[in-house]
């Protein structure tokens, strides 16, 4: 299109880079807002802990007995299986979540197949995850790497596309996620806002928010405060 050559644009990214107005990607090069990657999954179990735990146990209290619910791979989502001790079934794609189930008696575990995600520790196979469309979950519970005013989205499209299979195929969708994800950006987005009945976060999402959580019936529960949507708008 620029009528230059491979070398001339390597040479040119290399230096967009050592200026500061460009980051490497796999195959090319980004704006700067992308440089803040998404940490693996044993990184971020361990930044914003308290909250996540505080968020995770608040989740939790939201299964009933005889719930069949699907459990999103996150690491706040993680917290609230070491907070379950209700009677019901779980579904997930997530190995941490399993180990964390496995000696838990009152809960029936079933985790998904397929290959192994190495660095967010989740299984996906297409085949696999279309038999998800036979099933009708009670609750979902997701996580999430960014929130957007258009919906939500995550670092990987295969983990994209399970969390928008369950999000349309449960009664109730509750979205854990600790205020550093709102207006982060990511790659794909998995789940639009219409489909989020509840979010648990740890502090009021910012004001521009507002408009579009109103128009799509989201409520809002914080942690510290246990505040409905009602609340929080009242309150902004």
């Amino acid at each position: 299109m620029l009528g230059i050559s491979r070398d001339t644009v390597r040479r040119d990214f290399i230096r967009l880079v050592d200026e500061g107005a460009a980051i490497r990607t796999h195959g090319g090069i980004a704006l700067p807002q992308f440089k803040d990657k998404i940490k693996a999954y044993k990184e971020r179990i361990n930044a914003s802990s308290e909250d996540k735990y505080k968020i995770g146990k608040i989740a939790a209290s939201y299964i009933s007995k005889g719930d069949l619910c699907f459990l999103d791979v996150s690491t706040t989502v993680k917290f609230l299986c070491d907070h379950l001790n209700t009677s019901s079934t779980v579904y997930t794609h997530s190995l941490d979540n399993a180990e964390a189930l496995s000696n838990n008696n009152e809960v029936d575990v079933y985790l998904l197949g397929g290959k192994f995600n190495h660095e967010n520790r989740f299984f996906f196979d297409v085949h696999v995850a279309s038999q998800l469309n036979d099933i009708y979950f009670d609750k979902v519970f997701l996580g999430a790497a960014g929130i957007l005013k258009d919906g939500i989205y995550f670092s990987n499209y295969e983990d994209a596309v399970i969390k928008g299979i369950v999000a349309e195929r449960s009664k109730e969708v509750i979205l854990l996620a600790d205020s550093q994800k709102f207006n982060q950006i990511s790659s794909y987005k998995g789940v639009d806002l219409i489909d989020i009945d509840m979010i648990i976060t740890n502090e009021n999402p910012p004001d521009e928010f507002r408009k579009s959580f109103e128009e799509n019936n989201i409520k809002i529960r914080l942690i510290h405060e246990g505040k409905t949507v009602k609340d929080y708008f009242e309150g902004v």
